[in-house]
């Protein structure tokens, strides 16, 4: 009786157990939901198990282990959510949201917590040191915030994580020496904060790490000797510093390093004694805006694999070494402002994708290479009072024609009504040289026609009326945003693309502007992949302007014909997405001001006879200046527009990053991309279920054969990557248009171990770049 007494009393104790773990469990539970609730992000949900709300996920307990509001636009203060409620949470997305306050010290509590993403909200205050007790966390972003104070160094407690992010704040102080106890971490990105003293030497202990960066802060002393140790490495940014002394030889140990960043420093030490030779895989080094002596070293012409090298803005003397020729793959080269002497070596010419040029000012001698003195302008040999030309060719502009020629625009426009006034601007008109047999012609046979002002530039502007037969409909190739655009073939055989503004929409303000202010745009860039202007014409009847023709039209009528989107294969797209790339690229961060195009579509790119890109019609651009308001009225192509400008007004180069994107996409799509557009604004988790997963292979043009050479398969998968990353609805958290070209270059592998076939829309939105 004894013993079935105390196994009852052990069975309803028991059982008493149960009771309460459930009502503790179900009590969780419930304050989880609660929690979620006051939070004011699902009071329109209709469904009483939190655990189907949208971004909700559950373990099979039923505790919350997952939420996912990446972009979803949600509002409130950070420091009013309760974290401590969350106990079995594993992921929390808040990122690209608009987000205030302080992230509170409770957040410490989510002991479970393995990834983190506050980035790109409106956060301010300091991190909370109590962040240091989330030991299992993998992936911290706290990035794009008003974030203040120091880094805490309890940070080094979390030696699980693998990325740490907290770029673009307002932090201050030094960077903690504990950071070097991340052993897992591979990429640490600091860059753009108040940081200062020294690169501590124990980051060269993250012997895992794979990209660094530092920028844009305010760090001195020496780039640390331990650095050499950092053998992973394939991206390192310490642009933008105080960093002092020579560039320590133990660099050369890092031997898959692709990105080298070492710009706008005070950085010392002769340039001839380091060794390049190791860095087999180098494609950036920008050592520009430093104190760099001594000369060039000639194996720098080892670096075969250099797209981008920046030496401009040192103390460097003797001659450019002709092995620079040996660079194939250079776009950009900055010699500019040193001490440089001798002749422009012949080998120059061998770089045939060189974009940027500029050897100004130096003390150079000789004679300009011919095709160099045809494919650059005048000011790339500025400043060289010894440089000698001897082609007609040398195209450009210096800069007091430039300004004149705006100047010239501003004195003209008010009074281009006057009945008898002709005039006839030509910017870069070379080719037309012809030596015509009429009386009025006083051209000789060399005589570029840019050299006359008045006089033949009546001759030209009756050319071109005849050569359309005064603006015959019959010669009318197209309409652009504010102007009929007409083929003109001119005597000496030369054919021009003519745009056409009648004078009753002259008188229409908002035409005159854009006519204006595409003169003003086109004769300040210059780019391979934006089309040239070559004059303007006013007349009291008649204004147009003068480009290059392009032969095939625009991207929009290729895609619309079935023969001409055969034709234009998977390589061609390929080549035209990333010439448009390389061309916004330039106008946002290589002019002064930066130019935002604001009317990026498929209309507005022309594709010459071998499928080139050609980014036109600026009448829309706007030159951005920093320290002025860039509101506007919303202008741009309907369905290519940045859905911020819809409440903003807020013009910055995020806007032609978003149009980019749509471009990519009706690239490889084949047509506009609008029925995917509202599931590309949401992150993976609002997307298809896996069994509706939507795969990349059925959006691809199916006018093509699907590419099987893997090479323009990696392509597609890293374009798709960078235009699912263009189209986020947060332009905080879209790249740059130099990043995207950064992308481009680099050509990492994605999915190695899948086929074209496997590959979903949400994995690679899921993709970071």
């Amino acid at each position: 009786m004894v013993s079935e007494s105390c196994t009852s009393k052990v069975m309803v104790i028991n059982l008493c157990a149960l009771v309460l773990i459930f009502f503790n469990v179900s009590s969780a539970i419930q304050l989880e939901r609660e929690a979620l609730l006051n939070t004011g992000w699902w009071n329109n949900n209709t469904l009483l198990d939190h655990c189907g709300w949208d971004g909700i996920s559950c373990n099979s307990d039923g505790f919350i282990s997952e939420i996912n509001l990446n972009d979803q636009g949600i509002k409130g203060d950070l420091s009013k959510f309760n974290f401590s409620c969350f106990a079995k949470l594993e992921s929390l997305y808040l990122g690209g949201n608009h987000l205030t306050g302080t992230i509170p010290p409770q957040i410490g509590a989510l002991s479970t917590l393995t990834f983190l993403n506050l980035g790109t909200n409106n956060l301010t205050g300091a991190i909370p040191p109590e962040i240091g007790n989330l030991r299992n966390l993998t992936w911290l972003y706290l990035d794009n915030n008003d974030l203040t104070g120091p880094i805490p160094s309890t940070l080094g407690q979390l030696t699980n994580l693998e990325e740490l992010h907290l770029y673009s704040n307002q932090l201050t102080g030094a960077i903690p020496s504990e950071i070097g106890n991340l052993r897992n971490l591979t990429v640490l990105y600091l860059e753009n904060n108040d940081l200062t003293g020294p690169i501590p030497s124990t980051l060269c202990q993250l012997t895992d790490l794979e990209e660094l960066h530092l920028y844009s802060n305010q760090l001195t002393g020496a780039i640390p000797s331990e650095i050499g140790n950092l053998r992973n490495l394939t991206v390192l940014y310490l642009e933008n510093n105080n960093l002092t002394g020579p560039i320590p030889s133990t660099l050369c140990q890092l031997n898959d390093l692709e990105e080298l960043h070492l710009y706008s420093n005070q950085l010392t030490g002769d340039l001839s004694k380091f060794n390049f030779s190791s860095f087999a895989k180098l494609q950036f080094l920008n050592l520009g805006d430093n104190h760099l002596s001594g000369t060039i070293p000639p194996h720098i012409g080892v670096l075969s694999t250099l797209t981008f090298l920046n030496l401009g803005t040192n103390n460097l003397t003797g001659a450019i070494p002709p092995e620079i020729g040996n660079m194939r793959n250079l776009t950009k080269l900055s010699l500019d402002n040193n001490n440089l002497t001798g002749p422009i070596p012949s080998t120059l010419e061998q770089l045939t994708n060189l974009e940027v040029l500029l050897l100004y000012p130096n003390q150079l001698t000789g004679e300009i290479p011919t095709t160099m003195q045809c494919e650059f302008a005048k000011e790339t040999f500025a400043g060289n009072k010894d440089l000698r030309s001897s082609s007609s060719c040398l195209e450009g502009r210096t800069s007091n024609h430039s300004e004149g020629v705006i100047r010239f625009i501003e004195i003209f426009l008010p009074i281009a009504t006057i009945p008898i006034l002709i005039v006839c601007v030509l910017l870069f008109l070379r080719k037309y040289k012809e030596k015509r047999a009429t009386p009025k012609t006083i051209s000789t046979k060399n005589e570029d026609v840019f050299s006359i002002w008045n006089y033949d530039g009546r001759i030209v502007y009756e050319d071109l009326i005849e050569a359309t037969e005064d603006f015959n409909i019959k010669f009318c190739i197209g309409t652009g945003g504010y102007g009929s655009v007409y083929r003109a073939q001119l005597p000496n055989g030369e054919v021009f693309a003519l745009k056409k503004l009648h004078s009753r929409e002259w008188e229409e303000p908002i035409f005159a502007k854009s006519f204006k202010n595409e003169i003003h745009v086109l004769s300040e860039v210059r780019h391979r992949n934006i089309i040239k202007l070559y004059g303007f014409c006013l007349h009291n009847k008649i204004m147009f302007l003068v480009y290059e023709y392009i032969e095939r039209g625009s991207l929009y009528c290729a895609l619309c014909n079935d023969d001409e989107a055969t034709e234009l294969d998977w390589r061609k797209r390929v080549n035209v997405i990333k010439g448009v790339a390389h061309a916004l690229s330039y106008l946002h961060h290589n002019c002064t001001p930066s130019i935002v195009h604001r009317d990026i579509s498929s209309n507005n790119i022309l594709l010459n006879s071998q499928f080139e890109a050609f980014v036109a019609d600026f009448g829309t651009a706007r030159l951005l200046h920093y320290d002025s308001s860039n509101n506007t009225a919303v202008q741009g192509t309907f369905r290519y527009i940045a859905p911020e400008l819809a409440y903003t007004m807020l013009v910055t180069e995020k806007c032609d990053v978003y149009s980019f994107g749509v471009v990519a996409l009706e690239i490889l799509i084949g047509r506009h991309p609008s029925k995917l557009l509202p599931f590309l604004s949401s992150p993976p988790s609002k997307l298809p279920s896996s069994d509706q997963e939507i795969m990349l292979i059925d959006l691809l043009d199916q006018r093509l054969l699907s590419p099987n050479d893997q090479t323009v398969v990696q392509d597609i998968l890293l374009i798709s990557t960078v235009a699912f990353a263009c189209l986020r609805s947060n332009p905080k958290s879209r790249p740059t248009m130099q990043r995207v070209c950064q992308e481009f270059l680099a050509r990492r592998m994605l999915f190695k171990s899948k086929s074209l076939q496997e590959i979903s829309v949400s994995q690679l939105q899921n993709q970071q770049i």
